[in-house]
């Protein structure tokens, strides 16, 4: 009896018969032609793998008291069995003990951190040797201080259209040859803001992100040639590239913290302000590596910041329609919120040159321009002692000491000022959109502005000196220019924002991403300069973006899965 069966017999017939056909056809050794070689990696390769976390202890499991029962001995006397009932009910007990404080310790793990942190603390993903890189770098950066350079508001302002072309076509010599020169996923999730230090020997970037961490990207740092988990050595190409640093700023970690906007220091650069989902904001210093809490709310969540060039005060809109005036150098107690919406502002912008005069934009479709003189004679109430006010209890676990109740100004107060002679003056102008108004910046002259909204348009105002300086309505608030440009990014997508250029050396022009992978840059004028873009690098929208302040050819640009751009000369 053979050893072969009928069935193995049959299969073997069957693959001569294809063996012969493949020869037939030539096509013997296709299949090893199509196998991948050995040496062969892919180039997207991570510029700076990381080392997973261990998960924390698991919660105790809960059990039923039948269960966690040990089986009784029929033979045990009474006080045996006295004896093992107190010991069972010892141990019920303590194992409530434990469950009770496993779960503070989750809620306590999901509530805003208050306290100071440092380095150490806000980088738990970093190993001693990149902790240690990240504060060479900051040493670095704290040798020369950078103050927001200063602009005035008649700078680039030509009596004839001659020069002004001139300009633009200088500018757009300057930045339409800028190309993809760096890449990395600087945060592990969306990014929302960004900011571009004034360093000029470095490009170095503050990205803000959806989970509340701060990822501060080195863009063109040498690159440290790393190994797979073959053990093989891999190098970075196709312009991937620099070194990055992530700080979790804001905590949670989840999308109640998400970074709305991240800011410089304007007097000298060595520290930076992030505002988050969290109703928190945070000041982190490059000199000491301390991130300390500047202001913060129970209930209001936080949509941006902004600073005058001194430096020493705050402005802060939140999702409750209001603008909150902080003083750095007093304590956040006497901060003062104007309910100036009934809506959400989604910006706040102080005027550079005039920073009493802000712009602010809204859910109400609005656009306003402020006098602040005005609004500072108003006196508010302490929320402390305010009748009818909400109930300011700080949750459990949380000091009140924390909380900032600021004295507020309510919007029943502000439309009575507007209403009077003597405040008519405090709103110097207003524009309705047709859609929400996501967001509207002055420029470093403080003399144009730039808004975006849903209704997929970008429009420009020239704000003339002289309407400032006369206590009166503008004599019109009507845009000059208006860009068609789509802004409906939907739920996945942070929200387009035009961003100026902060470098008073140059044409005044503004950075915006566009829906279809690509940078748009504008000038004040509204002309067109330059759109970046590289199908065969990008292939996200790059939502967020900002300037260097010193250096015109340079702008980057993150999209929603926490990858940057640096996009600068081929020759840098």
């Amino acid at each position: 009896m053979s050893d072969i069966s009928d069935y193995e017999r049959e299969r073997e017939a069957t693959i001569a018969r294809n063996r012969e056909l493949l020869l037939q056809l030539g096509l013997v050794d296709a299949s090893e032609a199509i196998k991948p070689t050995k040496g062969a990696k892919s180039a997207a390769k991570p510029v700076q793998p990381r080392v997973k976390k261990p998960k924390g202890p698991a919660m105790p499991t809960r059990q039923s008291t039948r269960l966690r029962r040990t089986a009784p001995d029929p033979n045990e006397s009474p006080a045996m069995k006295k004896k093992r009932e107190r010991e069972e009910e010892q141990r019920r007990r303590k194992a409530e003990e434990e469950l009770l404080a496993a779960a503070e310790r989750e809620r306590e793990a999901k509530r805003p951190r208050h306290n100071d942190l440092d380095l150490q603390a806000l980088t738990e993903e970093l190993t001693p040797e990149e902790l240690s890189e990240l504060r060479t770098l900051f040493v670095e950066i704290l040798k020369t201080p950078h103050p927001r350079q200063a602009s005035s508001d008649d700078a680039y302002v030509f009596a004839d259209d001659v020069k002004e072309d001139a300009e633009v076509k200088e500018l757009k010599k300057t930045l339409s040859n800028l190309k993809v020169v760096a890449r990395a996923k600087v945060t592990q999730d969306r990014i929302y803001s960004a900011a571009y230090h004034p360093e000029p020997t470095k490009d170095l970037i503050f990205f803000g992100d959806k989970h509340g961490q701060l990822g501060i990207w080195d863009a063109r740092a040498p690159v440290d040639e790393v190994e797979d988990e073959d053990g093989d050595v891999t190098s970075v190409e196709d312009g991937e590239g620099g070194k990055y640093y992530r700080l979790q700023m804001h905590w949670p970690a989840t999308s109640k913290s998400s970074i709305s906007t991240v800011k410089f220091d304007p007097i000298d650069a060595f520290s930076v302000f992030t505002s988050a989902y969290d109703c928190t904001i945070r000041n982190l210093s490059l000199a000491s590596g301390m991130a300390t809490e500047v202001y913060a709310t129970d209930d209001i969540l936080i949509t941006s910041i902004d600073l005058p060039p001194h430096g020493h005060e705050m402005w802060i809109s939140d999702a409750m329609g209001g603008v909150t005036h902080l003083d750095l150098r007093a304590h956040r107690s006497h901060a003062k919120r104007y309910e100036l919406s009934q809506q959400k502002i989604g910006s706040v912008s102080v005027n550079p040159t005039r920073p009493y005069f802000l712009v602010t934009a809204s859910n109400s479709r609005e656009l306003k321009i402020w006098d602040t003189r005005m609004l500072e004679t108003l006196s508010g109430r302490s929320l402390r002692s305010a009748p009818n006010s909400p109930s300011r209890t700080p949750p459990k676990g949380k000091d009140s000491s924390l909380l900032t109740l600021p004295n507020e100004v309510d919007n029943e107060a502000i439309e009575k000022l507007l209403a009077t002679k003597r405040g008519q003056s405090t709103m110097r102008a207003a524009w309705l959109h047709n859609k929400s108004a996501s967001s509207a910046y002055w420029d470093p002259r403080g003399r144009s502005i730039v808004s975006t909204s849903y209704d997929d348009a970008i429009r420009l105002w020239d704000i003339k000196p002289s309407w400032c300086d006369k206590e009166a309505v503008f004599p019109t608030s009507r845009p000059f220019s208006q860009i068609k440009h789509n802004c409906q990014t939907g739920k996945w997508l942070t929200i387009l924002k035009a961003q100026w250029t902060t470098n008073p050396d140059v044409y005044p022009h503004f950075t915006i991403g566009n829906m279809d992978h690509s940078l748009d840059i504008y000038s004040c004028k509204g002309d067109h300069i330059a759109k970046l873009s590289d199908k065969t690098k990008i292939s996200a929208v790059q939502a967020v973006t900002c300037s260097h302040p010193s250096i015109a050819e340079r702008v980057v640009s993150g999209n929603a899965s926490g990858r940057c751009v640096l996009w600068a000369p081929e020759d840098l």
